[in-house]
């Protein structure tokens, strides 16, 4: 059963290190976080919810996992147990919310976008980060022969949807043009549609030289049209009147 869940749920990193310093970072660049009412959907063990409080005092945070909410309220006030598809929040409650790595796998990611529009206050900002399709890796793992194995797997992302999603049927992946499709039917302006690679921060821990080598590199790829092959989408996503 664990092992079902952590397939369906994701594999999240429970240690907050470089690479989640640069997303958080990323953020920061585009939306201020500075007492704004903060929603972090798919929260986990409330990692952005701590940062976030670092900036307001006003941060929630929702998971279906009831086991990571159990452990988030250890420490962390305003976390509640739902689904990104029905959020128990009223309309415009919040200034940002967040759906980081989330998107790809809950049963209905429309409608997970239709909540968090419908939570987000306008001019507030709804943030994604979410699979890209053009990343040469699939870093969920995968099915072979009814089997699932947790490792990489690469090019899968290129090959048609229909044989992609044999291999990967517990993930979704998205092209720029799927990642818009969400937002169609709501007025939004993008303040940020672009891509980030990875931290590289398990390659760093157990082999320094190579895992700063890629850190370097890809911090520079990041300046440039290659960026389009980084492993997450970034968008931020301004509700309009």
């Amino acid at each position: 059963m664990t092992e079902d869940k952590s397939i369906i749920l994701g594999h999240p990193s429970y240690v907050w290190r470089r690479g989640q310093d640069r997303r958080l970072d990323l953020i920061r660049q585009y939306v201020p976080l500075e007492n704004r009412r903060i929603l972090d959907v798919g929260c986990g063990l409330g990692m952005y919810v701590e940062k976030f409080r670092r900036y307001s005092p006003n941060v929630y945070g929702v998971d279906i996992d009831p086991e990571k909410v159990e452990a988030a309220l250890l420490r962390l006030p305003n976390i509640s147990l739902a689904a990104a598809e029905d959020l128990p929040f009223k309309d415009r409650s919040f200034d940002v919310t967040l759906l980081h790595e989330v998107i790809e796998h809950v049963v209905d990611d429309k409608r997970a976008i239709s909540e968090a529009m419908r939570c987000t206050d306008v001019g507030g900002c709804v943030i994604i980060y979410a699979p890209n399709r053009l990343y040469p890796m699939e870093t969920h793992g995968f099915y072979f022969r009814g089997k699932y194995h947790f490792r990489l797997l690469p090019l899968v992302n290129y090959l048609p949807s229909r044989l992609r999603d044999s291999f990967c049927p517990h993930v979704r992946v998205y092209s720029g043009r799927e990642i818009r499709r969400l937002f169609e039917g709501y007025q939004v302006r993008y303040l940020a549609f672009t891509h980030i690679y990875p931290g590289f921060d398990n390659v760093a821990a157990r082999r320094p030289a190579l895992g700063g080598f890629l850190q370097r590199a890809t911090d520079l790829l990041e300046h440039t049209p290659l960026r389009a092959f980084g492993i997450s989408h970034f968008v931020v996503a301004q509700k309009l009147a």
